[in-house]
C-alpha cells in the first residue's frame, strides 16, 4: 500500500472550511473570556493559575506516553524557570526537560517555529535517554520508522513514517508551511490541527514526537489567540486517548482531513472548557482562604492546600482520614478531630460512612 507522504499532492491537505466556521467563532470568544479572567484576577493568583495550566500539560502529554511525573517536582521546575518562589525541591530529569519545554512554548509563543527550536525540545525531552542514537536531532536510522500494534510476535503495522533521509526535506518544508500558514491567516484551529498531523505523519525524530507534536498545536493556538495562553489540550486528550490515537489512524490515510479537523477542533473547545473552570477554581480558592484564614489551624491549612494543589478534581475517591495523617505526620484522634471541626466550619464536606468516609472541598457543585 502507499502511505499518505507517497501520495501525490502531499503534503496538500484538503478540507471543507466551512465546517470550521462556527467553532473559529466559538474558540475566539472563549479565549477573549479566559484571557478577560484571567486579568480580574490578582497577580498572585494569575501566576498560580499559570503554573496550574503549565503543569497539568507538562502531566498529562507525558501521561498520554505512558509517562506518570511527580507533581509537586513538576510545579517546583516552572515556578522556578519563571522566577516565583519554590519549596527548594530538586526535580527529576523527567519533570524538569517536560517542564522547561513548555515554560519555553510558553514565553517564546509568538516567535517562528524553526528547527533550533524543536531540537532544543527534544533534547529537553531525551536528557538522561542512552538508548537514542540521537538527541536534539532528527533520526537518521536506516530501520523503517513505523507504528505498530498487537502482539511483539505479529505486529501489525498502523502507519510508517517517511524513511530518515527525506526527514530533513520534510520538515523543512513543514517549518516555512507553519510559519507561513499563520501569516496568511489560516484559521486558528485548523493551523493548529494540521500543524499537529502534519508533524505527526513526519515523525522526525526517534522519541518524543507525540509531546512536542502537541507542544507545536499548543503553540500554534497561542499564536492564533495573540496571548500565551496554555490550552490544556493534552488533559483533554488524555481523558479519552483511545480516540484521539484512532483519529490520528483515521487521519493518515488521506490527505482529506476534514473528521480528523472536526475531532481536533472540538478537543479544543473542550479544553477551553477546563481551563474557564481551573480560573473559577482559583477564584473560589482565594475566597476559600479569605473565609478560613483565622478559623483553621496549622494542620487543616497545610490539608487545604494540599487539596487546592490537586486541581479542581480533587484527590481521586477524596480526601481519607489516612491522606490526613500522611500530609501532616498526626495522630488518629487529632485528624478525627480537625476532620469534623474543617467539616463543621463548612471549610470540608462529608461524604459516606466508617472507613468509606471521604471530604471534599466544598465549592464541587461549583466546578461541576
Amino acid at each position: 500500500m502507499d502511505w499518505i507522504w507517497e501520495r501525490s499532492g502531499w503534503p496538500n491537505f484538503k478540507f471543507d472550511p466551512a465546517e470550521f466556521t462556527q467553532s473559529e467563532r466559538e474558540f475566539h470568544r472563549n479565549a477573549g473570556l479566559i484571557l478577560g479572567s484571567i486579568r480580574a484576577v490578582s497577580t498572585e493568583d494569575a501566576d498560580e493559575l499559570k503554573v496550574n495550566l503549565i503543569s497539568n500539560e507538562a502531566l498529562d502529554t507525558s501521561k498520554i506516553e505512558g509517562e506518570f511525573l511527580d507533581r509537586d517536582s513538576v510545579q517546583s521546575s516552572i515556578r522556578g524557570q519563571l522566577g516565583l518562589q519554590t519549596d527548594g525541591r530538586r526535580s527529576g530529569t523527567k519533570e524538569t526537560g517536560v517542564s522547561r519545554m513548555l515554560v519555553d512554548l510558553y514565553t517564546n509563543y509568538d516567535k517562528p517555529l524553526d528547527q533550533e527550536t524543536l531540537f532544543s525540545w527534544h533534547q529537553l525531552l531525551m536528557n538522561g535517554r542512552i538508548d537514542l542514537e540521537i538527541i536534539g536531532g532528527y533520526r537518521i536510522h536506516a530501520d523503517p520508522m513505523r507504528i505498530v500494534s498487537g502482539r511483539l510476535d505479529s505486529p501489525q503495522v498502523l502507519y510508517e513514517a517517511p524513511p530518515s533521509q527525506r526527514v530533513p526535506k520534510e520538515m523543512e518544508t513543514y517549518l516555512i508551511w507553519f510559519n507561513q500558514s499563520f501569516h496568511d491567516g489560516l484559521p486558528t484551529l485548523v493551523h493548529a490541527g494540521l500543524a499537529h498531523l502534519y508533524f505527526e505523519l513526519i515523525h522526525p525524530f526517534e522519541d518524543g514526537n507525540g509531546r512536542i507534536g502537541r507542544a507545536i498545536a499548543e503553540k500554534a493556538l497561542a499564536m492564533g489567540a495573540k496571548h500565551p495562553l496554555i490550552t490544556s489540550l493534552s488533559s483533554t486528550i488524555e481523558r479519552n486517548k483511545k480516540a484521539y490515537y484512532q483519529a490520528l489512524a483515521q487521519a493518515n490515510g488521506s490527505l482529506e482531513v476534514t473528521d480528523w479537523l472536526v475531532y481536533f477542533s472540538n478537543e479544543v473547545l473542550k479544553a477551553q472548557i477546563q481551563v474557564q473552570k481551573l480560573i473559577l477554581f482559583t477564584v473560589e480558592k482565594a475566597r476559600y482562604f479569605e473565609k478560613f484564614r483565622d478559623k483553621l489551624n496549622d494542620r487543616q491549612s497545610k490539608v487545604a492546600l494540599r487539596l487546592f494543589r490537586e486541581g479542581p478534581e480533587g484527590f481521586k475517591g477524596g480526601l481519607s482520614a489516612a491522606n490526613y495523617l500522611r500530609i501532616c505526620t498526626t495522630s488518629s484522634a487529632t485528624a478525627t478531630r480537625d476532620l469534623a471541626e474543617m467539616v463543621d466550619l463548612g471549610a470540608l464536606k462529608k461524604t459516606g460512612k466508617l472507613r468509606h468516609t471521604r471530604y471534599y472541598l466544598p465549592m464541587a457543585e461549583i466546578l461541576a
